[in-house]
């Protein structure tokens, strides 16, 4: 007789149910703080979502939370990065992800305007330059 016939044993299956590790909301807070930061003294604030402990539910139910907002933009660099404004002005997700669509980064940006989506001065002068010699191109077509 084995030892074990007599033990019961009742298998869950949790895969229908996301696991919540309780982390949405005290992220909210920190999004408060950096609204408040923002507002006062126009400090932006970066939260890197892909380096917490997030259960799968955690994640869900704070991309809920927040909303979706009017704004949303796509760049395509090294693979697409998507960034949209949450339902909260100010509030910013930025979804980073290689060429083979898997996510590499996902953020929340606290800002006025979130950072990828400004001109990097080195690009702004290399415009000056490429400007420049397109008008230099053209002054004598004119």
């Amino acid at each position: 007789m084995n030892g074990l016939n007599g033990i019961g044993l009742v298998v869950e299956d949790r895969r229908s149910e996301p696991t919540e590790w309780g982390n949405a909301l005290p992220i909210l807070h920190e999004i408060r703080h950096g609204l408040r930061r923002l507002n006062e003294t126009d400090e932006p604030t970066l939260i890197d979502l892909h380096a917490l402990p997030f259960g799968p539910g955690d994640e869900e139910r704070l991309l809920a939370l927040l909303g979706r907002g009017e704004v949303e933009a796509k760049i395509d660099a090294l693979g697409p990065t998507r960034v949209w404004e949450s339902a909260f002005p100010g509030v910013w997700l930025v979804d980073h992800r290689n060429a083979e669509d898997e996510r590499l980064a996902l953020h929340i940006e606290i800002s006025r305007v979130p950072e990828i989506l400004g001109s990097q001065s080195e690009d702004i002068a290399d415009a000056i330059v490429r400007l420049d010699a397109r008008i230099a191109d053209h002054t004598g077509a004119l």
